[in-house]
């Protein structure tokens, strides 16, 4: 399988994002965000997902953090989708149920070439620190968008919402590394009888 690493930089009047992914990595992380709590949460994706990040944004953050988060998600999916490639090889689907103390949260996802968020969250709280737990879903939202991929998330318990928020980070980053593995049984195989993904 050839090199599946990408950089993407994509500049707004309201962001400036610049994103390095390794999908052979070894989960090294390096997040220069003015999001903290994001920050941390990608860190989750970088670890439980064997890939290695390194992500630095500014953004009109004075406004709110809306447009700055959502503008990384957007700029990771697009990474993501270039490093993946063609997707021949690959196991396509991946899955991760993860809990953290009280929390649980399940992630299915599909490179499927179309995207399509599903998620199903009812956070305890509106805000984990500073961070508006709403942009939860306009980051995975701009992500599957631009990875075109199909996602399922679903917290399915929890109190505190930043555990309801990590555990569903962690569970997208052992779902990620699950879908983007290569299947030693699909070498030079496309996962799909379209022959296209």
């Amino acid at each position: 399988m050839t090199d599946r690493t990408a950089t993407v930089t994509r500049n707004t009047l309201e962001s400036q994002i610049t994103v390095t992914v390794n999908l052979d990595g070894s989960g090294l992380g390096a997040f220069d965000t003015p999001v903290p709590f994001l920050n941390h949460m990608l860190d989750q994706i970088a670890r439980h997902g064997l890939v290695d990040l390194d992500i630095q944004a500014t953004g009109d953050t004075h406004i709110d953090d809306h447009h700055t988060v959502e503008d990384i998600g957007i700029t990771l999916g697009m990474a993501i989708g270039e490093a993946i490639g063609d997707k021949t090889g690959v196991t396509r689907y991946g899955h991760a149920y993860v809990p953290l103390d009280e929390a649980l949260s399940r992630v299915v996802m599909d490179f499927s070439g179309r995207p399509g968020l599903f998620m199903q969250a009812d956070f305890t709280r509106g805000r984990v620190g500073d961070f508006d737990v709403d942009l939860t879903r306009e980051f995975f939202q701009g992500l599957v968008n631009h990875a075109q991929m199909t996602l399922h998330i679903d917290n399915l318990r929890g109190v505190n919402a930043h555990h309801q928020v990590e555990t569903i980070f962690k569970a997208f980053g052992r779902a990620l590394r699950m879908a983007a593995s290569p299947d030693p049984r699909m070498v030079g195989v496309m996962p799909s009888t379209k022959g296209t993904l």
